[in-house]
């Protein structure tokens, strides 16, 4: 493995682990959404800030692309608080608009610079390694690797400062205000912290796929744990997981990095979706199958001991009489009896289903009695 290629890697994880942090907050405070209307709107603060600077270079084109951010959430609040347009539709109104006149901007007075809409919404991360940051004639590294190592500790820090504040605003905001917390300000705060982010990580991955890797490591982990301290921890995990499997496909397809990288995220999700232990899809079907055959299970032995010592015992303890009673799938039946001998509710005997001791009483205890 080259250098290049371990510096690829660094950065694509500190990259996709300083969104996933922030983006814990925004998926518990269901506000996905104004991620992606973020992320985007973002290149109207960077389109003004090249227009007054005249170079991409500039830091005021981060401090512009910020407050268009913060903009971005104010607008959309102001919309909401009028009660006549729903958050949803707010960020559909608010996002296009902004996003609109950045594209007009730059068709008009930035055609010719490295600000293309392209650019910006894909982003390249194999370019990183050749931006380098010297100082004194001193090659330091990657100049991405400083600043989205920057935006981390930013990330970290505020999320360590204000924890429990964050915690309790998102996730009972009237209590919070209640104990003087001031959640709006903290809300506005954390928003900046996200278009900070949002707009250090689209050099290297682009606007769009900033979201996916905002969203999907953090929503994976929040169906692997109800602890926001664990959904942190994993989200990190997670994402870097992502960006290093990313790196690694798109070396063995020759792909986009940042665009194996979100496809990675994607995948991660799915698979978690799937097979997460208490919320994956897989084992809650196979939890209701269970379920559902403990239950035919208990109306067995209930049935079994309601016909127990009468003359009709003979017939209704027959499998083949059973299945036909209760209307149970050859299949079906087959599962529940096995289930019922292997708990020790039934025995056979003669061709006939007997009830044990253990089936009796919960047979019994399934009546009330």
């Amino acid at each position: 493995m080259s250098w290049v290629e371990v510096e690829l890697q660094m950065v694509a994880v500190i990259v996709a682990v300083t969104c996933a942090l922030p983006g814990v907050f925004l998926v518990l405070r269901r506000m996905a959404l104004m991620s992606d209307a973020i992320t985007h709107t973002v290149l109207l603060g960077i389109v003004l800030g090249f227009l007054y600077t005249g170079t991409i270079e500039s830091p005021v084109l981060m401090i512009g692309a910020a407050l268009t951010g913060v903009l971005t959430v104010a607008l959309v609040e102001v919309l909401v608080r009028t009660r006549l347009v729903r958050q949803d539709a707010s960020i559909g109104l608010v996002f296009p608009a902004l996003f609109s006149i950045a594209v007009i901007l730059i068709n008009r007075y930035a055609g010719n610079v490295h600000l293309d809409t392209d650019a910006v919404l894909l982003g390249e991360i194999a370019f990183a390694p050749f931006r380098r940051l010297e100082i004194g004639g001193v090659d330091l590294g990657p100049r991405t690797l400083y600043v989205m190592g920057t935006v981390l500790l930013l990330n970290v820090g505020f999320i360590t400062l204000f924890y429990k504040e964050l915690k309790l605003s998102t996730f009972d905001a009237q209590l919070a205000a209640a104990l003087g917390f001031a959640p709006a300000a903290l809300h506005y705060a954390f928003m900046s912290l996200v278009s900070v982010t949002a707009v250090g990580a689209f050099d290297a991955v682009g606007s769009i796929l900033v979201v996916a890797l905002m969203i999907a490591p953090p929503a994976a982990a929040y169906l692997l744990s109800d602890s926001l301290r664990n959904v942190l921890l994993l989200s990190v995990l997670l994402a870097a997981a992502c960006a290093v499997a990313g790196f690694w496909l798109a070396w063995l397809i020759d792909a986009s990095i940042a665009g194996s990288m979100a496809s990675m995220a994607g995948i991660m999700f799915v698979l978690v979706l799937l097979f997460a232990p208490a919320r994956g899809l897989v084992p809650i079907a196979v939890r209701r199958r269970r379920q559902q055959v403990s239950f035919a299970g208990v109306m067995l032995t209930i049935h079994l001991l309601q016909h127990e010592g009468t003359p009709q015992a003979e017939e209704e303890s027959r499998e083949a009489h059973l299945r036909h009673h209760l209307r149970w799938p050859g299949a079906f039946a087959r599962r529940v009896l096995r289930y019922a001998e292997t708990s020790r509710l039934i025995r056979r005997s003669d061709g006939r289903l007997l009830l044990t001791d253990s089936g009796r009483s919960v047979a019994r205890q399934a009546l009330g009695g």
